[in-house]
């Protein structure tokens, strides 16, 4: 698995219905798009050297997938599982595959909504779960995990 993030793009995955962000339940989600969610993560990295490999899927095979590909082409993933967070021990199962750092991100605050979306099986494996930070929390992911991936870094 590629550990350098100049040579290795961080892998930011979406999951179901994030493609509608925007238009889905701006309440909840706010106004920006999956589209200004990728720029924001592009700029981040930048920041810190790297580049994103950013991608949205209402499948969880799809998901299960790229997660698998991850381990050969990126150096960390930040993942929105979205409502697999509470369903897919598949994608449980294939991120505990991928040796690389992975922070789970989600932009409403799970812990204060419905009961159901309190529990996360993607939580299990993540190295850092950001919750109610908006789209913000993306950026926070794709720090994370630039922080996590550089040379010597320590995991705490």
């Amino acid at each position: 698995m590629p550990h350098n993030l100049a040579t290795a793009p961080i892998l930011v995955l979406n999951g179901p219905n994030l493609n509608l962000l925007g238009k889905r339940q701006p309440e909840i989600y706010g106004r920006d798009t999956l589209a200004d969610i990728e720029a924001l993560c592009a700029e981040t990295a930048a920041a810190h050297g790297a580049t994103v490999d950013f991608r949205q899927s209402n499948h969880e095979g799809e998901l299960v997938d790229w997660i698998h590909e991850a381990r050969e082409h990126h150096v960390g993933i930040v993942i929105n599982p979205a409502a697999y967070s509470h369903t897919s021990v598949a994608i449980l199962d294939a991120l505990n595959t991928f040796e690389g750092p992975v922070v789970e991100v989600h932009i409403s605050n799970i812990h204060q909504r419905e009961e159901f979306r309190h529990h996360s099986y993607v939580s299990a494996r993540a190295d850092g779960v950001i919750a109610g930070c908006g789209v913000q929390g993306y950026a926070f992911g794709v720090e994370r995990v630039a922080a996590l991936a550089a040379p010597g870094a320590a995991q705490a």
